[in-house]
């Protein structure tokens, strides 16, 4: 993509999802994501309804007279984007690919962030580490990360979910919130990774798929090709079996993975490419508000 052409799309970008942040999003992200963690600020006298375990023993003594700890909750959070960069994200049969639907997801998530002056950064991934981006603030740095979304070409086209959590336990030393952004085809279990990374961090999952994963047309005789192995085959979509086995298949591919996010105590969404992210998303925020 030319420079000129990704300056258009990261200004488009902007424009739709800051204000979707602004005029939607802040409130129930602050409510949503705010007050996990609660650092402490003074001390003062007890009042009739204060929780007694909030007292402060040392204070009271010193003072013969009961006083309490206040807390409030640490304004500045971090939060992480891990974005799944695999082959399968360059797949798209309705209005746009997936990758443009993460890359707009994200965008709107990173500029609820800033609106909270939190710090956001980035992890790309496929079955390795791609790319990583580290926390910080401001509308320069958010920009500079929709520009990688838009042209950032992976070295595999393959998905390891697993190492892309493992490295976020690994990198982010305070807690933070991580956004997952994957359509989750991965091959490989990852529920162990996941359920460690989530007791340490706040992780969100956002799942991003085409309905075409989930159900064939009936067209005829029709090509397919696996976007990760490269491994083409013809189907004929006018067997009524074929496209019921299809589906069943997609069925249980996605109670495996809602049973992997209970496990892990991680809160999800699915959102596919021709509905609208906006809905899911204060869904999401509202149910963890």
């Amino acid at each position: 993509m030319e420079t000129s052409e990704i300056i258009k799309k990261v200004r488009k970008i902007e424009i739709k999802t800051r204000g979707l942040s602004s005029n939607i999003f802040a409130g129930q992200y602050h409510s949503a994501f705010k007050g996990r963690g609660m650092a402490f600020s003074e001390v003062r006298e007890y009042q009739y309804g204060d929780d007694v375990r909030d007292i402060d023993w040392n204070v009271t003594a010193r003072f013969h007279k009961p006083y309490v700890k206040v807390f409030e909750e640490e304004r500045e959070l971090t939060v992480m984007l891990l974005i799944d960069v695999s082959g399968s994200q360059d797949f798209g049969t309705q209005k746009q690919l997936k990758r443009d639907m993460v890359t707009e997801i994200a965008a709107t998530i990173a500029f609820s962030a800033i609106q909270n002056n939190d710090k956001i950064g980035v992890v790309f991934f496929s079955d390795k580490i791609e790319k990583y981006i580290p926390p910080k603030k401001g509308r320069k740095h958010i920009l500079y990360i929709i520009r990688e979304m838009l042209d950032f070409h992976a070295d595999s086209k393959h998905t390891d979910i697993a190492q892309a959590v493992e490295f976020l336990t690994g990198v982010s030393k305070r807690r933070c919130t991580a956004f997952l952004l994957s359509d989750f085809y991965d091959r490989k279990d990852f529920l162990q990774q996941l359920t460690i990374a989530n007791r340490k961090h706040d992780v969100v999952a956002i799942q991003v798929y085409d309905k075409r994963a989930k159900e064939l047309p009936d067209i005829g005789l029709m090509k397919v090709v696996d976007a990760e192995t490269g491994y083409e085959q013809y189907v004929d979509t006018s067997s009524k079996k074929l496209r019921e086995a299809y589906h069943r298949y997609w069925i249980n591919r996605q109670s495996q993975l809602t049973e992997t996010f209970a496990k892990s105590n991680v809160d999800s969404v699915s959102i596919a490419t021709d509905e609208d992210f906006v809905k899911s998303l204060l869904g999401l925020f509202k149910q963890r508000g």
